[in-house]
């Protein structure tokens, strides 16, 4: 059975993406992300059959919640022992992204996933590393008062990522719209 690879995301618009492909640069091994990589991740969910990704789908769609505005800002990176793998720009305010997270985990959870383990930490990722990353030491300087100006989440997306040649390409699956009045929690 075909199996999808599966994550929920916010797309930041077109200005806002602009600002972060003018910040690529200067990065030894850095493979740094496209226009049409660029999203900030609300939840992975990985391998999925059909059948679950359907029952996703579903459980995705009776998630309420308002429009808010976010802004990207700050910069950092992720290192996996030791060996930087991930540079990133980080998002506030965090607390409507987290809570909309935990909304999104708990729909994934009522779909039949385990809960996300990982602390959450909004972000768009800007680089990846493969096992040898140069110095980034000096982007991170660089780059750590960036801010763009803020923008409205007025939804969220269910991608499914596929793997190629020349990287990942992500397929948005289906668009969940914000509501202007939400449910009483």
């Amino acid at each position: 059975m075909a199996m999808h690879r599966l994550f929920v995301a916010l797309r930041p618009p077109a200005d806002t993406r602009a600002r972060l492909l003018a910040l690529m640069e200067g990065v030894e091994g850095a493979r740094w992300q496209d226009d049409d990589q660029l999203h900030l991740t609300l939840r992975f969910i990985g391998e999925v059959d059909r059948h679950r990704a359907n029952d996703i789908a579903d459980a995705l769609a009776s998630i309420r919640v308002a429009p808010f505005d976010i802004a990207l800002s700050g910069a950092g990176m992720f290192d996996r022992r030791g060996i930087i793998d991930t540079l990133w720009i980080g998002a506030t305010p965090r607390e409507p992204l987290a809570a909309l997270h935990r909304k999104i985990d708990r729909a994934c959870v009522a779909a039949g996933l385990p809960p996300e383990g990982r602390a959450y930490l909004p972000h768009v990722t800007v680089a990846r590393f493969g096992r040898f990353g140069g110095d980034v030491a000096p982007f991170l300087a660089r780059h750590a008062g960036f801010s763009a100006p803020p923008f409205r989440v007025d939804g969220f997306t269910l991608y499914e990522s596929r793997t190629g040649h020349a990287g990942a390409t992500y397929e948005a699956v289906a668009h969940y719209p914000t509501v202007s009045r939400p449910a009483e929690p």
